[in-house]
C-alpha cells in the first residue's frame, strides 16, 4: 500500500433516488409581505429588502434589514406573493427555516423572525444565537 492512499472511494449511480422535500429559507407572512409592499411603494429604485446578520449585541448576532437596489451574486431570493426578499450569504443557514412575521401593538411596530435555529436569546429580544 503506497503512503499516499488512505482510503478507497467507490461510486456508485443512482437510478431511483427519492426527491426530499426541501425546506425554504425563508417564509413572509401576509401581514410581513404587506408591510414590505407598503415599505417599497413610494421607492421604485428599490428591488426588495434584503436581511442579513451582524455579530452585535450581547448574545451574539442580530438582524438586519435594508432597503435593496440589485441582486448580489450570493444572494438567496424569496419571493413571496409578488415581495422580494434577499437573504444575504452570511445569514442563509442561520435563516433556514425561519418565517418572518409583522407585529403591531399599541407601542411599537417591527418584524419578528420566528427562528427553529435559535439556541438563546437576550433577555431584549434583539440579539440570538445559533
Amino acid at each position: 500500500m503506497s503512503a499516499s492512499m488512505v482510503a478507497r472511494a467507490t461510486v456508485r449511480a443512482v437510478s431511483k433516488r427519492k426527491i426530499l422535500a426541501t425546506r425554504a429559507a425563508l417564509t413572509l407572512t401576509p401581514p410581513a409581505v404587506n408591510r414590505i409592499r407598503t415599505l417599497l411603494e413610494n421607492k421604485p429604485e428599490y428591488i426588495g429588502l434584503k436581511v442579513g446578520v451582524r455579530t452585535r449585541g450581547c448574545n451574539g448576532m442580530t438582524y438586519t434589514l435594508d432597503f435593496t437596489k440589485q441582486k448580489d451574486q450570493a444572494d438567496e431570493e424569496v419571493l413571496q406573493d409578488g415581495v422580494r426578499v434577499f437573504i444575504e450569504k452570511k445569514a442563509q443557514l442561520t435563516l433556514l427555516g425561519t418565517e418572518m412575521d409583522f407585529v403591531e401593538s399599541k407601542l411599537s411596530s417591527e418584524f419578528v423572525f420566528n427562528n427553529p435555529n435559535i439556541k438563546g436569546t437576550c433577555g431584549c429580544g434583539e440579539s440570538f444565537n445559533i
